[in-house]
């Protein structure tokens, strides 16, 4: 029998902080490092199936035109505004209460996961055009849910320092998910057609969510916090107007959004209408495309945004300047390497130039999403997250689509079938924009950074 101490037991929230000074274990009993990675891995998955759902019309774009005959301003705004209106807006007031510290961020998680995937489950069943943009609009309520309540959790649980590798690993999602929305999609609707290949891609992830559910937990509900450096459990809530002021008013992060939200313009429009471009140009089923495209995509871009956040590390550890750094060489070099691409008159050739842009314009993702987690304080973490994803998604994903269909529209009676081609020559060579403002915005990470700890 152990020997009588007098002091008073450890509550398990006190146990948890004791261990996470020692950097030893968090709430779950595990090596704090061998729970991070399973948190990561977990929130990996989640943000893949995100994007997969997310992005799965773009390859079934045509069938669906010509299904129910629609012009390509309609197709745009279902693409596009249809899911980006409600996904932006919503965003901010759920990202509100995912700061809260009675907010199990976990729970938020696996609802907005069922709600995503069971609307987009629907989409197969929509008898018209109007169905299925109701359908869409549902895809992008249930996808609010997602991404700042999972910044918020991943800005607690790792050291600032490997923030940006972090942000960077959860952002694979973004190639991984479009990589198999462009293969499963193109394929399967092939096989199936576009309908059913929606009720396929969509019910698996209810069942992920309760996975979810059972094996992720959310350190302020377990009687702890991983790290010792997050904001106290008593810290005041921040109302939304106070947030959003602090938000609009601090200029680098505002030009970092600005930075952001201009690639998102540029990388939802291209990437909606690649496909019709590699469909009309160059007469290329649904299920090459999803093939060849998809692949050059995803697998650059995989690679692209795991360097971002490994170039953020290296350099940024030497001047936090240069967190941005591979951002803005990175949109300078696409510019021309886009245009050579969809210049080309073989399709080989351009699917293999599409990896040199696609890996160039995903630098910027991790080392972003960080930067805006260190310049403000810790209970606006996922304010701040949603206003640059609010911004990057009812411009960028809400108006890009939309806004090259319409050119696209414009170009026809002179361009014909080629008239994408035309619209993403010019979608080209604005990627200079971004690559200023990132670079504008980089000018000010050292002193912002330092005031906001």
């Amino acid at each position: 029998m152990p020997p009588f101490s007098p002091h008073k037991a450890k509550t398990p929230r006190e146990r948890t902080l004791d261990l996470a000074k020692d950097g030893q274990s968090d709430v779950t009993g595990l090596p704090r490092s061998t729970s991070i990675r399973m948190v990561l891995w977990i929130l990996l998955i989640v943000y893949i199936f995100n994007f997969l759902d997310r992005q799965i019309v773009n390859i079934l774009a045509e069938p669906i035109k010509k299904d129910l005959d629609l012009s390509d301003t309609q197709l745009g705004l279902l693409t596009g505004l249809a899911f980006a209106l409600f996904y932006a807006f919503l965003g901010l007031p759920i990202a509100r209460y995912a700061d809260r510290q009675s907010t199990n961020r976990v729970g938020l998680i696996s609802v907005a996961l069922v709600t995503w995937s069971g609307m987009t489950a629907l989409c197969g069943v929509a008898q018209n055009y109007a169905q299925l943009l109701l359908a869409r609009v549902g895809v992008g309520v249930g996808e609010a849910g997602c991404s700042p309540a999972a910044h918020s959790l991943i800005s607690d649980i790792v050291p600032a320092k490997e923030r940006p590798s972090a942000m960077a690993f959860y952002a694979l999602g973004i190639p991984i998910g479009s990589l198999l929305g462009m293969v499963i999609g193109g394929t399967v609707a092939d096989i199936v057609g576009w309908r059913m290949t929606f009720l396929i891609v969509g019910m698996p992830g209810v069942l992920l969510a309760i996975i979810v559910s059972l094996l992720l937990r959310d350190p302020r509900r377990t009687g702890g916090i991983l790290l010792a450096s997050q904001v106290s459990q008593s810290a005041p809530a921040v109302d939304l107007k106070t947030a959003f002021f602090e938000i609009v008013t601090h200029r680098p992060l505002m030009l970092l959004v600005a930075a952001a939200t201009f690639s998102s313009f540029l990388s939802y429009g291209k990437g909606t209408w690649v496909n019709s471009f590699f469909a009309r140009s160059h007469d290329l089923s649904s299920s090459e495309i999803g093939l060849w495209v998809g692949l050059a995509g995803g697998l650059s871009g995989m690679l692209g945004t795991f360097l971002g956040g490994w170039f953020a590390v290296k350099y940024g550890s030497m001047n936090r300047r240069h967190v941005l750094t591979s951002a803005v060489i990175g949109m300078a070099i696409a510019a021309p390497a886009a245009f050579a691409t969809y210049s080309a008159q073989d399709w080989r050739v351009a699917v293999l130039l599409l990896m040199i842009p696609g890996a160039l314009n995903a630098l910027y993702v991790g080392p972003t999403f960080s930067c805006v987690q260190g310049l403000v304080r810790p209970e606006l973490r996922a304010v701040a997250s949603a206003f640059l994803i609010f911004s990057q998604n009812l411009i960028g994903l809400g108006l890009g689509p939309l806004f090259f269909g319409m050119l696209s529209d414009f170009a026809r009676p002179f361009a014909g079938e080629e008239s994408v081609r035309w619209v993403l020559y010019g979608a080209a060579w604005l990627g200079f924009i971004p690559a200023f403002l990132f670079w504008r915005a980089s000018l000010h990470l050292n002193r912002a950074l330092d005031t906001a700890r």
